[in-house]
């Protein structure tokens, strides 16, 4: 396979959310932001040294908070991405995550000048007081005008996520930020359950039993709700998190799901190159000491094998409501489904999680929500070769 997708990493933010346990960093000091660009263009020089890039189709910039940049960092990223991967397709989908309150029109022009043309804006509820109890720092008007402006520049690829099952959140609570995000009018959603990580504010508190999260059953009728109101809104859910109108789908996000290849970059990012999956340095200061040294600032990288590259494959590609094509698995791995993971599938099948009409093996409408349970299953279920 090519490697056809980017992924770059931007680790600063405003502040630390409550729930976050990404590989981010509080600063105000600009100094570091520029040496920690100065090493992003290093790792890009050396990796497509290594690794030549074909034609690129996504380019994805996550974080922390990618425009957390001012103006003039925006500008100088952007010209690096450009001079290490010029190579684009037509359809190029360049993402940018983005937070409610960073993106004046300014820069939003920066942006658009630099290639991006899809925004990701970091919502998570339009419930202000919901919004203060996980650590964020925008309100709902400031949603709603980031949008305005994103409009305005020209954007029209734009999504947003949302989270639910959020401390002491309803139904109806969601409900009524389902409601004003659908006023929006907007081609793709992403929406997800929270999960309490480790070495975050909320894993402390859910330790000392001081996080009142909802119900198991609350949580699933949100999702439920979720499921429903999107449908009834016109929008496709094509992953088990994600929505969109047809023909508004993240491709890069299709890239991992299609347990494809794609370029790593930046503080603590993964990639997956030529058969082989790497780790970068996540502390800022080692990241920055091993990029100048060596380029690569790798702190883990290992091969994978046929088997765990057939594990990934079915574990990714479920999530999708398409599913996994029985001849795209044969033709990859040279194998079938039924030879490989035949006992597990007739299991799913008698247990009403899975349905498979000889080339197309996915979730049903039972398994969806059970989906972690089924992915569990399609692990160390084939010899190691």
């Amino acid at each position: 396979m090519q490697t056809k997708a980017v992924y770059i990493h931007i680790p600063f933010c405003t502040n630390k959310c409550y729930y976050c346990d990404f590989n981010s960093y509080v600063t105000k000091n600009p100094q570091l932001i520029w040496e920690y660009l100065y090493a992003l263009e290093k790792e890009m020089k050396e990796t497509v040294r290594q690794f030549p890039p074909g034609e690129i189709k996504t380019i994805f910039v996550g974080g922390g908070t990618p425009t957390f940049l001012d103006t003039k960092q925006m500008e100088y990223f952007l010209e690096i991405v450009a001079r290490y991967f010029p190579k684009r397709s037509a359809d190029l989908e360049f993402t940018m995550e983005a937070n409610p309150g960073t993106t004046d029109m300014e820069k939003l022009i920066v942006m658009r000048h630099g290639g991006v043309n899809r925004i990701s804006f970091g919502v998570q509820s339009f419930d202000d007081e919901l919004l203060k109890r996980i650590g964020r720092i925008h309100d709902s008007e400031q949603v709603l005008r980031s949008i305005a402006n994103a409009k305005a520049a020209g954007f029209q690829n734009l999504s947003i996520d949302l989270i639910f099952g959020l401390p002491d959140q309803t139904v109806e609570q969601f409900r009524d930020t389902l409601d004003q995000a659908f006023a929006l009018d907007l081609p793709h959603f992403s929406s997800y359950s929270l999960k309490v990580e480790e070495n975050t504010l909320f894993h402390t508190l859910y330790e000392k039993d001081q996080l009142p999260l909802p119900t198991e059953e609350e949580e699933v009728a949100m999702y439920e709700l979720l499921m429903e109101e999107m449908a009834r809104h016109g929008l496709l859910q094509y992953e088990i998190s994600n929505f969109a109108r047809p023909g508004w789908e993240s491709r890069h996000n299709m890239t991992y799901w299609h347990n494809e290849y794609y370029y790593g970059i930046g503080a603590g990012a993964h990639g997956y190159i030529n058969g082989e999956r790497h780790v970068n340095a996540g502390p800022l200061k080692q990241y920055i000491q091993l990029a100048g040294e060596k380029g690569l600032p790798r702190v883990e990288q290992f091969a994978v094998s046929r088997t765990e590259a057939m594990e990934d494959h079915m574990i990714m590609g479920l999530r999708m409501m398409r599913g996994v094509s029985a001849s795209e698995f044969q033709k990859r791995y040279g194998t079938t489904l039924e030879e490989q993971f035949g006992s597990v599938i007739k299991e799913l099948i008698e247990l009403g999680l899975v349905e498979w009409n000889g080339e197309m093996l996915r979730l049903t409408k039972r398994g969806i929500p059970l989906g972690n349970e089924v992915f569990a299953r399609f692990l160390g279920l084939v010899d190691k070769v």
